[in-house]
């Protein structure tokens, strides 16, 4: 079953689609993953990715929640407004929705970010103790330096000089860019303690995969939570064919369950 929800966040309204298990494993509470969508971009995902991403994932019995950031989707706002910030406050909004569920087991959730909703996704759980795991796919490194380069430095001038600049019908302003670079995932990560996936097309034209390995390394450093990596031979970064699709789908869902069946086998032996 899937339920279409208001999320309000300050003066936003942010369209949402929650996503109920299809099984519940006998157990009286489920666990939960909220998707966060990438730059200038939606809770459907370039075709239909995050749909069929929420829509497998409940299948396994996961609540899922899946939403359009402010000015993005069917959300209001102004996106080119907003900024990196204001993303990570509408996250954790979300997260307040899934915690307010009392058929969410509060244990087990986690945000799956993709692009810059992959550094939102990691900047919020530094942030947030609520979020216990992480799936990071193709995540932006480089917040500022990487949008720069997507929408030209031109663009970038444009917004400095004039207050503005169109990219792909969405206004960008100064503040947009201005939030971008007060944040360094890289440095950021190794604050989380919990558990991540990070996932990368070896095609990805957009954010090269070698951040991946990049913060793979730096997450290895932690004193607490594990780190695995799951690289899609000639996927780009929307994972645009249906067997790149399939295969990072199914690398999530396995090692969401290779996290749970960790957590069992740690519980009986702490016992």
């Amino acid at each position: 079953m899937e339920k279409s929800l208001t999320l309000r966040h300050a003066d936003l309204e942010l369209a949402a689609t929650l996503h109920y298990p299809k099984q519940t494993n006998g157990e009286s509470k489920s666990p939960a993953v909220i998707i966060c969508h990438g730059f200038v971009g939606s809770r459907i995902g370039v075709d239909r990715l995050f749909v069929k991403t929420a829509r497998a994932l409940a299948d396994a019995g996961y609540y899922v929640l899946r939403f359009d950031y402010g000015g993005c989707g069917e959300s209001s706002g102004d996106y080119g407004a907003l900024g990196l910030d204001s993303m990570i406050g509408q996250t954790r909004t979300a997260l307040d929705y899934i915690h307010d569920m009392d058929s969410v087991d509060q244990r087990r959730v986690t945000l799956l970010g993709h692009s810059l909703g992959g550094a939102t996704a990691l900047l919020t759980a530094v942030r947030d103790k609520r979020v216990k795991q992480l799936a990071l796919w193709s995540a932006v490194g480089y917040p500022f330096n990487d949008i720069v380069r997507i929408v030209g430095r031109k663009a970038y001038d444009e917004a400095v000089q004039k207050g503005s600049a169109d990219y792909a019908g969405y206004s960008l302003q100064p503040s947009f860019f201005d939030s971008l670079s007060e944040h360094q995932p890289f440095q950021a990560a190794a604050r989380f303690s919990g558990d991540v996936l990070l996932l990368h097309g070896t095609s990805d034209d957009v954010i090269p995969a070698d951040y991946s390995f990049l913060m793979q390394k730096v997450l290895w450093t932690r004193s607490e939570g594990s780190c695995d990596k799951e690289i899609v031979f000639q996927a780009d970064h929307t994972y645009s064919t249906r067997r790149h699709q399939e295969e990072a789908i199914r690398h999530t869902l396995d090692w969401l369950k290779l996290q749970e069946k960790r957590q069992q086998e740690w519980h009986h032996w702490s016992i």
